[in-house]
């Protein structure tokens, strides 16, 4: 479904899942191509060593790629599925204050993308995140594995899974 930047900005923002995790849309770029969201530390989020939990630094990596190509294929007129396939974490420092973290989508991604839906119906392609203290610190770096699949392309026998 296609909507505008602030109304996905709003539901993101009180998704329960990334509510209670204090995981916060900051903005979205023109086109969506691009994010800024930040993770608060609370109660709520605060390990036994007093920094924020680890699941919701991954928790916050995982839905942004796929909401970004979703919503710009789909504005292209592409009926796709876009998912996060695997993500690899690395947990560089303990995170003791905010994190924040900034997603762009170049035109020449897109591009490529684009043209691979037309021709092979699905792309499959990893992105980074890297989340970052207010003073400029990488405390965790993150790899997305991203697929997306043109349901308009090809339809899959019955038995085949599209998300393959």
């Amino acid at each position: 479904m296609l909507v505008n930047k602030s109304t996905l900005k709003w539901v993101m923002r009180f998704y329960p899942p990334l509510l209670f995790q204090r995981i916060w849309v900051v903005k979205f770029d023109p086109g969506f191509k691009g994010v800024h969201v930040r993770i608060s530390k609370s109660f709520l989020n605060r390990n036994y060593n007093n920094s924020i939990f680890g699941g919701t630094i991954f928790a916050a990596a995982d839905p942004f790629y796929p909401v970004l190509f979703h919503q710009i294929f789909t504005a292209k007129g592409y009926k796709v599925v876009a998912w996060l396939k695997s993500c690899q974490i690395q947990y560089i420092k303990p995170a003791h204050s905010r994190l924040e973290f900034k997603i762009k989508i170049n035109d020449d991604d897109i591009d490529e993308m684009e043209r691979e839906l037309r021709n092979i119906g699905k792309f499959l392609r990893t992105y980074p995140v890297e989340m970052f203290n207010q003073y400029g610190e990488l405390k965790a770096s993150v790899l997305c594995e991203v697929y997306i699949r043109d349901l308009n392309k090809e339809k899959p026998y019955r038995n085949e899974n599209i998300y393959e």
